[in-house]
C-alpha cells in the first residue's frame, strides 16, 4: 500500500472552515417546556382549558374553587406525565446518538496514522479502511481493495467489491457501509449532510402523520363538547323554568312579576350560567387524558420487558390498529446470519454436518480442502474473522483443518465472475474452485464419489436435482477441483466435490408470530432483496404464501404498475423481491391513501423515510441510528414475535381506554340527568363541593389508574383491527352507557324522593349521607361491569392486581368518610341497616347489567369494546 502523507493540521483546519465537519445535523428537539405546552393541545385538555377559563374569568355566585382546582390538577397531571415520559425516552435516545458519534476511525494525518471521532473527519482526509470498520464519510478508493456491505443504504445483502478502478463507480464508497474484507485507503470527498446517509437523514425532518388515536380523541372531544353544550343549555332552561314558572304554579301574572323583578332575575340568570359551566365540566371526562397517559406510560414500561422500546407514546395504541404490515426479512423473519446447513455430494447424497462424513474420509478431506483453503475468512483464537458472510458460514461448517498445504495463488470472489479460486500444492498442484452452480457445474466432467473416486457426471440431471433447494429458499454454492494445473484453463474438465447448502434460517418464533398476526386480520407483506425463488421459498416456509391468489412481485414488476393498479392488487400482495428502498415509501403512501393504518419495519438508513411516513414505524435494535430516529417503536431483539406483542399491547390499551370511557360517561350521564331533572322535583344540590371533588378523584385519577393495568389477553388478537376513521365510542359502549347511566339516574332520583326510602333514613342528614355513598358505590360496582363484556364480571380480574387494590382502597376510604367525614364531607353515622340498604341498592347495577349483557348475548350482539 502506498505511503500517503495525509493532511497536515493546518490543512485540516482550512478544510473544516471551508466545508465544515462530518457531524450530521441533529433534528431540533423540543425543550421540556415546549413539549409540555404541546401536550396542552390534546383535544380533551383543550375543552378543560376552555371550561377553566370560563370559571376563572366569571366569578359566578357560589364559585366552586374545589372543582376549579380539580380541573387544574387534572390538566397538569395528564400533561406532565405525558411530557416526562416522552422527554425521558428522547433523552435516552440522545445518549444512543452521542455514543454513535464517538465511533473512531483511522486517518492519515501529518504522515502518521491517527484515531479520531468520525465527526472530526474533513474533506481531503485519507481514511484507512479495514475489516469491520464502518465507513465514516463518502469518498473514493485510492489504494487497495475491499468488500463492503451497503445493505443499510440500498437494502442489498450482497457484499460489493470496491477497488481503485473508476469503472461503474467501483471506487466509490459511502458513509454507513461496513467493511467485510480487505484493506484500502479512501479519499474523503463528501461529509456530513452532503453524504447519501446524511441526505436520507434530512428527510426525517418532515412531520409524522397524525396518529389514529389523536384523530379519534379529537372526534370524541367534539361529540362530548356538543352533548355538554346541549345539556348545559337544557339544564339552565329547566332551572329557570322551575324558578319562574313552576314556583309560581303556572300563574301568568306571577310569572310576569317575577320576570320584571330584574335584581332577582339577574341572580337567577347568573346561577343558571353557573349551572352551564358546571354541566360542561361534568360532561367532559377530565380523567381521560390522565388515564390515557397513565395507560400508555405504564404499558411502555411493561413492553420494555418484552423487548419493545416505545419512543412515542401514541405509537403503542396505533400498533394495535395496524391493517397492513410491511416487514423486512433478514434479521426480523430470519436469524439474520447465514449458516451452512448441509452438503450434497456428486452422487446426490445429503449430509447434515461434517461429522456425518466420517466414514467417507477421502470425500471429507476433499470437502475440507475446498472450503478451508479457498476461503477469504480465517480462524484466529477460536473465532472466525474476515471474509464475507458466505465464507464465514462455509468455514464454520468444517471449523478445523490441519492438512500440510502450500498455497500458491488466490483469486478472490467477485460478483462479476461469480467464483473464487485458490491454487494449492497438495499431492500435486491443483485448483480449488467454488462459486455459482450455473457457472461451475456445467464445466464439471466428473464428480468424486463417497470413496473419492472420479465418476462421470450428468450435468443436466444434477442441476435439475439441486433446483429443489433453491425453490425452498436455500442458497447453493458449488465446490470443484481441477487436478490439471493450468492457470490459463482453470475450468477445463473440473471434478465436482459437491454443493454447499446455505440458508439464513427462519426464526421459529417468527412463524408463530406471523400466525398470530394473521389471526389478528393484519395483512403481512415481506420485503426482501432476495431473488424471487428464494423469497418465494422463505415466504412459503413462513406460511405467508399459501394460496393461488397470493401475489409475489419483483421490484421491477411493482414499478411497472401504476398506483391505481397496485391499489387493486394490494389486498393479495404478500412478497416484494429484489426490493429497492423507494419501494417501501411508495407502498406506505398507497396504503395510507386507501385509509389503511400502516406498519413498517426497517433497520437501514434507506428504510428511514418509509418508517417516518408509516402510521407506526418499527426499527430494529441492531439497526442504524437514523432508522431508530425515524421510528415510533424499537424492537430490541430484532424479532417479529416482539412486533406481535406490540400489536397485542396496542389492542389492550385501546380496550382499556374504551372501558374507562364507559365508566366515566355512565356516571357523567347520571350526574347530568340529576342536574336536568333535579330542579323539577326540588333537588338542586344533592352533592356538596367537597363530595364532588372526591367523586371526581374516584372517577378520574383512581379509575384511570385501575384500568391502566388491564392484562393483554390473547383473544384480542383474533379481532379485526379498528378502522382509522372508526369512532372511539362504538355501539356496545353506547348501549352500556345509556342503559346503566339511565338506570343509575332513576335509582338516584327514587332514592331521594321515595317515601319508603325516606322512612328508612330517619333524618335528612342520614339520607344525604347515604346518597353520597350510593353515588360512589354505583361507580365502584359499575367499574366491574365496565372492565369486561363477559357475564362473569370477575373474568381475568386476578391479572389486574392494581384494579383490586384501587377498588379496595376507594371502598375503605368511602366507608371511613361516611363515619368520620362529619362537617367536611356533610356525613353522619349510618346504622347497619341504613348502610346495607344503600350498598344493596348500589349493587343492583351489577344484576341489571347482567340482564343487558344476557339480552345482547342471546341476540349475538355481545361484541364488547
Amino acid at each position: 500500500m502506498k505511503n500517503y502523507m495525509g493532511l497536515t493540521n493546518e490543512e485540516v483546519e482550512k478544510s473544516r472552515i471551508k466545508y465544515g465537519n462530518n457531524s450530521l445535523s441533529k433534528i431540533k428537539r423540543s425543550s421540556f417546556f415546549k413539549k409540555f405546552i404541546d401536550s396542552l393541545g390534546d383535544p380533551i385538555i383543550k375543552i378543560l382549558l376552555i371550561a377553566l377559563a370560563i370559571k376563572t374569568l366569571f366569578l359566578f355566585k357560589n364559585f366552586n374553587w374545589y372543582e376549579t382546582l380539580g380541573i387544574v390538577i387534572a390538566i397538569l397531571f395528564a400533561s406532565l406525565i405525558s411530557t416526562i415520559s416522552e422527554y425521558g425516552s428522547e433523552k435516552a435516545f440522545i445518549k444512543i446518538e452521542e455514543e454513535a458519534s464517538k465511533i473512531k476511525c483511522h486517518v492519515k494525518r501529518n504522515s502518521k496514522l491517527e484515531d479520531i471521532n468520525i465527526d472530526d473527519v474533513v474533506i481531503g482526509d485519507i481514511v484507512l479502511l479495514e475489516l469491520g470498520d464502518k465507513i465514516p464519510a463518502d469518498g473514493i478508493i485510492i489504494d487497495g481493495s475491499i468488500d463492503v456491505d451497503e445493505s443499510s443504504l440500498n437494502g442489498e445483502t450482497k457484499e460489493v467489491h470496491k477497488t481503485t478502478s473508476n469503472i461503474d463507480d467501483k471506487n466509490k464508497v459511502y458513509r454507513g457501509s461496513v467493511v467485510y474484507s480487505g484493506t484500502a485507503l479512501m479519499l474523503v470527498n463528501k461529509i456530513g449532510n452532503d453524504t447519501i446517509y446524511g441526505k436520507i437523514a434530512e428527510e426525517l425532518r418532515e412531520k409524522s402523520p397524525i396518529s389514529p388515536l389523536k384523530l379519534r380523541l379529537t372526534n370524541l372531544a367534539k361529540i362530548i363538547s356538543r352533548i355538554g353544550y346541549i345539556m348545559a343549555f337544557l339544564i339552565s332552561i329547566s332551572y329557570l323554568f322551575s324558578v319562574i314558572v313552576m314556583k309560581n304554579n303556572f300563574n301568568f301574572n306571577l310569572i310576569i312579576e317575577t320576570i320584571t323583578n330584574y335584581p332577582y332575575m339577574f341572580g337567577q340568570i347568573l346561577y343558571a350560567l353557573t349551572l352551564v359551566v358546571t354541566v360542561i365540566i361534568v360532561a367532559v371526562p377530565e380523567g381521560l387524558p390522565v388515564m390515557l397517559t397513565l395507560v400508555l406510560s405504564s404499558n411502555m414500561k411493561r413492553m420494555v420487558k418484552n423487548n419493545v422500546l416505545v419512543r412515542k407514546l401514541t405509537g403503542i395504541e396505533t400498533a394495535g390498529n395496524i391493517n397492513i404490515l410491511f416487514t423486512d426479512k433478514t434479521g426480523t423473519l430470519t436469524k439474520g446470519k447465514l449458516e451452512m446447513i448441509g452438503f450434497v455430494s456428486g452422487s446426490y447424497k445429503e449430509y447434515e454436518n461434517i461429522y456425518s462424513l466420517e466414514k467417507y474420509q477421502k470425500l471429507k478431506e476433499l470437502l475440507e480442502l475446498s472450503i478451508y483453503f479457498n476461503n477469504a475468512s480465517s480462524i484466529s483464537g477460536g473465532k472466525i474473522i474476515g471474509g464475507n458472510i458466505t465464507d464465514r458460514a462455509l468455514l464454520k461448517f468444517v471449523n478445523y483443518c490441519n492438512y500440510n498445504v502450500d498455497i500458491i495463488n488466490k483469486i478472490p470472489f467477485n460478483s462479476k465472475d461469480k467464483y473464487s479460486l485458490t491454487t494449492v500444492n497438495y499431492h500435486g498442484k491443483k485448483h480449488l474452485i467454488k462459486g455459482a452452480p450455473e457457472l461451475i457445474i456445467k464445466n464439471c466432467k466428473y464428480y468424486y464419489d463417497e470413496q473419492g473416486n472420479k465418476q462421470i457426471l450428468n450435468n443436466e440431471i444434477y442441476i435439475k436435482k439441486i433446483e429443489k433447494y433453491t425453490k425452498v429458499g436455500i442458497r447453493v454454492i458449488a465446490l470443484a477441483i481441477n487436478d490439471n494445473y493450468n492457470l490459463n484453463e482453470p475450468f477445463k474438465n473440473l471434478t465436482l466435490v459437491g454443493i454447499a447448502l446455505i440458508k439464513d434460517e427462519v426464526r421459529e418464533e417468527a412463524i408463530k408470530g406471523i400466525k398470530l398476526v394473521n389471526k389478528a386480520h393484519i395483512q403481512i407483506v415481506m420485503i426482501t432483496g432476495d431473488n424471487i425463488n428464494t423469497a418465494m421459498g422463505i415466504a412459503k416456509e413462513l406460511n405467508l404464501v399459501n394460496s393461488k391468489n397470493d401475489i409475489v412481485l419483483t421490484s421491477n414488476e411493482l414499478n411497472s404498475k401504476s398506483d391505481e393498479e397496485i391499489k387493486k392488487i394490494l389486498p393479495n400482495l404478500r412478497v416484494i423481491a429484489r426490493a429497492l428502498p423507494q419501494d417501501k415509501s411508495r407502498l406506505v403512501k398507497i396504503s395510507r391513501e386507501l385509509g389503511l393504518v400502516v406498519g413498517m419495519t426497517g433497520d437501514g438508513v434507506n428504510d428511514a423515510p418509509a418508517l417516518k411516513h408509516a402510521d407506526v414505524g418499527f426499527a430494529m435494535g441492531s439497526g442504524t441510528e437514523v432508522a431508530k430516529e425515524a421510528s415510533d417503536i424499537i424492537i430490541l431483539d430484532d424479532n417479529f414475535s416482539s412486533i406481535s406483542k406490540a400489536i397485542l399491547f396496542g389492542r389492550t390499551i385501546f380496550k382499556s381506554i374504551r372501558k374507562f370511557i364507559i365508566l366515566q360517561l355512565t356516571i357523567n350521564l347520571c350526574a347530568m340527568s340529576l342536574s336536568f331533572i333535579g330542579p323539577f322535583i326540588g333537588i338542586n344540590t344533592p352533592i356538596t363541593v367537597i363530595q364532588m371533588l372526591w367523586i371526581n378523584m374516584v372517577m378520574d385519577t383512581l379509575a384511570g389508574l385501575a384500568f391502566a393495568f388491564e392484562p393483554p389477553l390473547l383473544e384480542y388478537m383474533y379481532e379485526y383491527p379498528k378502522k382509522k376513521n372508526e369512532s372511539i365510542i362504538n355501539g356496545y359502549m353506547i348501549n352500556e352507557i345509556l342503559f346503566t347511566g339511565l338506570y343509575s339516574s332513576i335509582l338516584c332520583i327514587l332514592f331521594l324522593k321515595l317515601p319508603f326510602i325516606q322512612s328508612i333514613y330517619n333524618t335528612n342528614s342520614n339520607l344525604m349521607t347515604a346518597f353520597f355513598g350510593l353515588f360512589i358505590f354505583i361507580d365502584i360496582f359499575n367499574s366491574f361491569n365496565a372492565r369486561t363484556h363477559r357475564i362473569n364480571i370477575l373474568a381475568n380480574i386476578t391479572k389486574n392486581k392494581v384494579f383490586i387494590i384501587i377498588i379496595s382502597f376507594i371502598t375503605i376510604v368511602q366507608i371511613f368518610m361516611i363515619y368520620f367525614g362529619d362537617n367536611i364531607f356533610r356525613t353522619t353515622d349510618l346504622n347497619l341497616i341504613e348502610l346495607e340498604i344503600m350498598l344493596l341498592l348500589a349493587f343492583t347495577v351489577i344484576p341489571i347489567d347482567w340482564l343487558r349483557k344476557y339480552i345482547l348475548k342471546k341476540n349475538n350482539k355481545l361484541t364488547g369494546v
